[in-house]
């Protein structure tokens, strides 16, 4: 079958180098892609945002799946008007996006499933929210946007001062967009964050290995969030145990509500959690693959991604026998080299050279985020501009590969965390 993938990071190139390798699949196309994609699939100079211009391009293509990277695409209904021309496509409904897309609907679905979560309170007026902070709270407390922010739109606030700007910054100066209107304010939770993604045809679910991804710009979890610095696979803070745990007390009555809901979901619901003393809770969701979590994940998948995700697409996800779902028991570390400034403002256009000689490693491969082709040569055209993700015999070994190919990698002013899995491995630091 041909595949078409929506989206241009780091985890559409993730998307598209592995389903070209199955069996399942003829093509692969990317709407609009990347440098990177281009090497794998073929680009297409398409708009996620144009509906009408992808449905069209299915048709010409006699496209047999889609796969929609992105979450906004998602939560403006790409799938379900792809859907209405009768084209599988792997990605929920924008009423199952919402999930995602209103951290105020998110939690009010867990509070009323039990599903394990912070204390919150939900506010669309600052004078509200303000008085809120001014009573018998807490702190530190989160600040959320509630609406789609690209990972940024989340705010730890030590004490009421940083509350109070959090509110203000969010909801007056929209410092991201409508998705501030509403604000949700929740308890701080302490632990460890853990990525668990679950591929789920809306009955049937299987479980992705574990991922940890590493939000903060700067080492030592300093700095402004990020869409993601890296991330290892697995995580040591969730055994198989807190995964059977999480599947029964979290993905399960998650997708349960969504179709009481009406809310029809086919694709992958990722639950990002916070392993406290007092057990897993849910930090937020995702209906789409984590960003670098992907580029951690896939490469230890050793079976057809194509032929799984259309039986997602398609609701038979429950035929897939165990013989084709089987993974690298090598451990993965994947380190994200940005732009200098990043998550702020950052120059593009820089060349990049030495990606050739990083993947020349044993077991390294590099994904493209923020890349374009200018005059023959790949250069900087995003924020987290290239993942680099290694295989290990363990997260030690993974890491030192990982590191060695980031520093065979050069453009002006870029920018990588030293410290990727380090406090899964007792603190250390790596030297690229």
């Amino acid at each position: 079958m041909k595949v078409l993938v929506i989206g241009s990071g780091g985890r559409e190139h993730a998307l598209c180098w592995k389903l070209a390798q199955g069996a399942s699949v003829d093509e692969v196309l990317c709407a609009p892609g990347n440098a990177g994609t281009s090497q794998v699939a073929r680009n297409v100079d398409v708009s996620p945002d144009v509906h009408d211009a992808v449905r069209q391009l299915v048709r010409e293509e006699h496209v047999g799946l889609v796969v929609i990277g992105p979450e906004v695409p998602l939560c403006r209904g790409l799938a379900d008007d792809l859907r209405e021309d009768d084209v599988a496509v792997f990605g929920p409904s924008a009423a199952g996006a919402e999930l995602e897309g209103s951290k105020a609907f998110a939690k009010e679905l867990m509070s009323q499933e039990g599903v394990p979560t912070a204390g919150y309170r939900v506010f669309d007026a600052v004078a509200a929210a303000k008085d809120y902070l001014e009573g018998e709270v807490a702190f530190p407390v989160v600040v959320k946007a509630s609406g789609l922010a690209a990972g940024k739109g989340v705010l730890i606030c030590p004490d009421r001062e940083a509350a109070t700007e959090a509110v203000e910054k969010i909801m007056e100066m929209h410092a991201f967009g409508a998705s501030g209107e509403t604000v949700v304010i929740e308890d701080f939770l302490s632990g460890e964050e853990v990525s668990v993604h679950a591929l789920t045809d809306g009955r049937t679910i299987l479980t992705l290995p574990t991922s940890q991804d590493h939000k903060r710009a700067f080492d030592d979890d300093q700095g402004p969030n990020t869409g993601g610095m890296g991330a290892i696979s697995p995580s040591p803070r969730l055994d198989q145990r807190g995964v059977d745990r999480t599947e029964k007390d979290v993905i399960l009555p998650t997708l349960h509500a969504l179709t009481k809901g009406d809310r029809p979901f086919r694709g992958v619901l990722y639950a990002g959690l916070m392993v406290t003393r007092s057990g897993s809770k849910v930090l937020e969701f995702n209906v789409r693959f984590g960003d670098p979590e992907t580029q951690v994940i896939l490469p230890r998948l050793r079976c057809d991604l194509g032929e799984l995700l259309l039986a997602c697409a398609e609701g038979r996800l429950d035929a897939i026998g165990d013989d084709a779902f089987d993974w690298d028991p090598r451990a993965a570390v994947t380190v994200v080299i940005a732009s200098g400034g990043y998550p702020g403002a950052f120059i593009r256009g820089h060349t990049i050279d030495g990606i050739d000689d990083a993947e020349a490693m044993e077991g390294v491969t590099v994904f493209h985020g923020g890349t374009a082709l200018a005059g023959g040569r790949v250069v900087t055209a995003g924020g987290r501009v290239l993942t680099v993700t290694a295989l290990g015999e363990d997260l030690r070994d993974a890491r030192d590969r990982a590191y060695a190919a980031v520093g065979r990698i050069q453009f002006t002013d870029m920018h990588f965390r030293t410290d990727i899995g380090s406090r899964a491995l007792g603190g250390s630091r790596a030297k690229a």
